[in-house]
Formats: structure tokens, sequence, C-alpha cells
């Protein structure tokens, strides 16, 4: 039993020899394989991440490139926008340069007759160093009419202008209240031009940029039976307006020498000499 049993164990111990060599021979391939396999599969994934990452990054890339790229047309826009607003609300917020001087400078005053048309004045002056054509504009058109209604004015030259508005009754035959402001507005508009030329109101449309707005007249009625200073100056400047109508009217004076047609120049030694040579021709006649 005992030879038996170390036998047994001795055997045991021999197959167990032989075991081991060819399992570990067995499993190291399955193992080098698995490793090789994981390592390879590892190694392609982290190739595909890598290359998965560089395309990732290429794209942020071109869109980062993209992005700064609209920010920055964006920010041009905005800083040109702002810049365009800016110019804008400082030349609004600037004084308008004047280039007429009004007088009244910002009302015209009419006598408070119902019924009727009355006249108002205002003295217009170039106080800039160049023309300076001038035009009126009233929000009643129907009832009220300038004279003239526009023109032309060299450096330093004036005139008096004559409003015309025709005054409506008050309903019901209420007391008028003075006071009360009237609706009807006038606005007198400037623009400058090169020099001595014909006045045409088509030229404030056609050059709009350029046409400045000199002053926006509100219309203030008088008391006629009152006494009032405002009253007295609109009686002389309505005077001398009629004054200067009448002076454009006349025929302007012969002085010396005057020019008929085109180029045709008629003086006093022309005249006796035609004179002289009709008297010649009548003698031979008779003769």
């Amino acid at each position: 039993m005992g030879v038996n049993g170390h036998k047994d164990e001795t055997e045991r111990k021999v197959w167990s020899l032989c075991k081991m060599p060819f399992w570990q021979t067995t499993n190291n391939p399955t193992s080098s394989s698995s490793s090789s396999s994981s390592s390879s599969s590892s190694s392609s994934s982290t190739c595909a991440s890598s290359s998965s990452m560089s395309s990732n990054s290429s794209i942020d890339g071109n869109n980062a490139c993209q992005q700064s790229h609209t920010h920055q047309i964006g920010g041009e826009r905005s800083t040109l926008y702002s810049t365009n607003t800016v110019s804008l609300v400082a030349k609004s917020l600037l004084p308008t340069r004047r280039k007429l001087r009004l007088d009244p400078p910002n009302k015209l005053y009419f006598p408070y007759e119902p019924g009727k048309q009355v006249r108002s004045a205002i003295g217009i002056k170039n106080i800039s160093k160049s023309h300076v054509a001038f035009k009126f504009q009233t929000t009643a058109p129907k009832s009220c009419y300038m004279r003239p209604p526009g023109g032309i004015l060299a450096p330093g030259e004036s005139l008096i202008a004559t409003v015309f508005k025709f005054v409506e009754p008050p309903e019901n035959n209420e007391r008028p209240n003075l006071d009360q402001k009237s609706r009807v507005k006038f606005k007198i508009m400037s623009l400058k031009v090169k020099g001595e030329m014909e006045y045409i109101p088509e030229m404030f449309d056609e050059q709009k940029d350029q046409v400045a707005v000199e002053q926006i007249l509100r219309v203030i009625f008088l008391d006629p039976e009152c006494p009032n200073p405002a009253l007295e100056k609109l009686k002389r400047q309505l005077a001398e307006a009629e004054a200067e109508l009448e002076a454009r009217k006349k025929p302007p004076e012969d002085t010396g020498a005057r020019v008929v047609g085109e180029g045709l120049v008629i003086d006093e030694w022309k005249e006796r000499r035609e004179r002289y040579l009709a008297k010649q021709q009548v003698e031979v006649d008779s003769v």
C-alpha cells in the first residue's frame, strides 16, 4: 500500500509537470494574440481617435477662422455704423450756420381782421459771403402766399417780402382769442448758389442735400385797434416793401450809351450822325 501510494503520488507529480508546459504553450499564443489584438485595437482606436481629433481640430480651426473673419466684418460694420451714427448725431446737435438774417427773426405778425385778406412783412438779408437762394413754404398754401415766393440775394443784399393771408372768421360769432396759437406756419429755406443766376424753384428739389432750413415762422395776430410796437413796425415794413416793388417796376434810367439787342451800341454821336444824314437826304430830294 505504501508503495502504491507513493507511486500514485509520483505519477501525479509527473503528470502535473507534463501538463504545465502544454497549458503554457497553448495559453501563451492566446494571451499574446489577445494582447496583440488588444494592442492593435488600442492602437487602431488611438489612431482613429488621433485622426478624428486632428480632423476635429482642423474643422475647429476652420470654424474659428470663419468666426474670426465674421467677427472682423461685423466689427468693421458696427464701427462704420457707429461712426455714421455719431456724425449724424453731432450734426444734429451742432447749430445750423445761418445764411440769412430775418426781421422779425421767428414770427410773422398779422392784423386780425376776420373775413379779410391781411398782410405781413419780413426782412431778409444775405449775411454770407456767397450768393444765396431763398424759398418760402407754408402749411396753408390755399389761404396764404408770398411776394416774392423766392429769389437770389447777393452777399449783403436785402429785401422785404410781403406775406398775404386770409383770416377765417370765428365760428358762431365768438370773440376771438388773439393769444391762441395759429396752426399755420411758414418756413424759409436757403441754398448756396454759384454767382448770379436766374431763380428757379426746382433748384431746391435738385439739390436737396444742400438745402438748409433757416427758420420756421409762427403766425401772431395783432389787434389793429390797440397800439402796439410790433404793429407800427409792420406798417413801416409794408410801406418799404411797396416802395421797393414800385422801384422794380420802373424801367432803368438811360445813362450814356445803351445796349439794344446783342452788341449794337447807340450813343449820342451816332444819333447825331444819323439825324445829320437824314437831313442831308431831305435836302437832296428837294433839289
